[in-house]
């Protein structure tokens, strides 16, 4: 059967906001251990390092993948794949990840993304220690 085009326009539009809905949820899932350990590390007398870590590094990390993937559409110099893991491991995950969502950058390379999705949860297990199991290694001095 086939439906009117307008129908189908509607249709994958609504797919679409369900999908974006999805990866929202998955943010804020995602988003909701660290930034509970972290102000909770903060308020118990412990250092802001990391709310502060969360907070100018994932804006940096978008900045950087949106230059990088303009870099990419203009044929130059892109910013090496080391510095921007690194920092998504220094706390710019969350914004490395609305990066590659809004900027359709580094989703489909495989090896990417499995060193991406180790990061994000290195720091998942981080905090879980942290919050639930005695502190492990955040007593740690810089942090």
């Amino acid at each position: 059967m086939s439906t009117p085009s307008g129908q189908e326009g509607t249709r994958r539009g609504a797919g679409r906001v369900q999908h974006l809905k999805l990866k929202l949820a998955l943010l804020l899932v995602l988003c909701v251990l660290p930034g509970s350990g972290a102000l909770q590390m903060w308020l118990d007398g412990g250092s802001a390092f990391a709310l502060w870590a969360y907070g100018l590094v994932s804006p940096l990390a978008f900045v950087l993948y949106w230059r990088d993937k303009r870099k990419a559409r203009d044929a130059t110099w892109r910013t090496p794949e080391k510095v921007l893991h690194a920092i998504e491991l220094l706390g710019g995950w969350p914004g490395a990840l609305i990066a590659q969502q809004v900027f359709r950058h580094k989703t489909r390379k495989v090896s990417y993304q499995l060193v991406f999705w180790l990061i994000v949860l290195l720091h998942q297990v981080f905090w879980i220690d942290h919050l639930f199991l005695g502190a492990g290694l955040a007593h740690l001095s810089f942090l």
